[in-house]
């Protein structure tokens, strides 16, 4: 996700205790940009560039046109609230992905418990968030899949949970065909979630 900065609680929350709650997030102004609270502490993610937006809006569609041919579930982007427990509410991947049996209904606010699967395109001023923070934060809430995209340098990398860590099933450039455990038959050629891979008149290579 792009830019993210931990805050203190601000004035406008009334209260003495020092960790976010999801009532303090709540009570925030409605200015556009993305909150998030992991383990007490609130994140703000300002506006992504277009690399960002490129790769995330091919990830969902290409990923939500392969689910919904078959049926399989819903596949979700930013913004829109996971709950993943009580100290970690709400998150807000980038996309993500639930099987048939959780899908949500009509009007629903925010998902609650793990997505099967969540994708985080990384930003140099999120590095250390979507590495570290957010992915100790899936793995700890058993989101079975978690898909890293850096459109600077153009991979993926995707890790699966496997005896509650994740471990990593691969890493993705070029023309390379990106595997997913969640999604098995899947077909994303990586090179497409990023602008480096069209022409000047924005055809695909």
């Amino acid at each position: 996700m792009s830019q993210i900065i931990a805050m203190t609680p601000p004035d406008i929350v009334q209260s003495a205790h020092k960790l976010w709650t999801y009532q303090d997030y709540l009570n925030l102004p409605d200015d556009g940009r993305r909150y998030e609270i992991i383990e007490g502490v609130l994140y703000l993610a300002n506006a992504p560039d277009y690399d960002h937006q490129w790769a995330v809006s091919e990830i969902h569609r290409q990923m939500a046109n392969f689910v919904l041919e078959r049926n399989l579930g819903q596949v979700i982007p930013a913004p829109f609230e996971v709950h993943l427990s009580e100290q970690m509410r709400p998150v807000q991947p980038d996309v993500f992905f639930v099987r048939t049996e959780r899908r949500l209904e009509r009007g629903a606010k925010f998902l609650a418990g793990a997505p099967d699967l969540v994708v985080e395109v990384i930003s140099p001023s999120s590095i250390r968030t979507d590495r570290t923070v957010k992915f100790t934060a899936y793995e700890q809430a058993g989101v079975r899949e978690y898909w890293l995209v850096d459109p600077k340098y153009h991979f993926i990398e995707v890790y699966t949970l496997s005896s509650n860590e994740y471990a990593l099933l691969g890493q993705f450039d070029g023309g390379s065909v990106i595997q997913s455990n969640v999604l098995e038959e899947l077909q994303i050629v990586a090179a497409t979630l990023f602008t480096s891979g069209l022409t000047q008149d924005g055809k695909r290579h």
